[in-house]
């Protein structure tokens, strides 16, 4: 599922700007950088982001996916291969850095089944990849057009996505 960058630094919106953005993300004091490394975590907090922060923790997902129109609203800049990021949990405490081991553009109707069960969550293939992420992203599609200005924005075909793949590097949580 996609991830979700929280906070203000270097041209990032503040934790109070994401929190007006997303109505349904409570204010949260999740750092925006951890060791000089951008911090972010999956989803939103609750158990959606427990299951895939775990499911990245051992290894069984090594991708994710954002709507490139995200990265837009929030005024940020994707990752680059080599970049080293920090997940965070849902209580905002990093627990791993991961290193950007690819990054890809693509659209809706193009992520194909390798990448969808490279997210680690069970998908068969890029057809149940789709269905699960429209549904994530349709819960805030209105806050995305507001963010875009655009009242008739929607999910189409060629939505375009940005693919992310990545290795955990080093555990911040006491585990090996």
């Amino acid at each position: 599922m996609a991830r979700r960058r929280a906070g203000s630094e270097a041209g990032r919106p503040s934790t109070a700007m994401v929190a007006t953005y997303h109505r349904h993300m409570p204010e949260s004091a999740e750092p925006t950088s951890y060791r000089g490394m951008p911090a972010w975590g999956f989803a939103f907090p609750g158990p959606l982001r427990d299951e895939l922060t775990a499911l990245a923790l051992d290894g069984t997902k090594t991708a994710t996916s954002s709507l490139a129109v995200d990265f837009v609203v929030e005024g940020v800049m994707p990752a680059r291969a080599g970049d080293r990021e920090v997940i965070l949990d849902s209580a905002g405490m990093p627990v791993a850095i991961v290193e950007i081991t690819s990054i890809a553009l693509s659209t809706i109707a193009l992520v194909d089944d390798d990448f969808a069960r490279a997210e680690g969550e069970g998908f068969e293939d890029a057809s149940d990849w789709r269905a699960a992420h429209e549904r994530f992203w349709t819960g805030y599609i209105d806050d995305l057009r507001t963010g875009l200005r655009d009242p008739g924005f929607e999910l189409t075909d060629s939505t375009v996505v940005v693919c992310e793949w990545f290795r955990v590097v080093e555990r911040l949580d006491g585990s090996s």
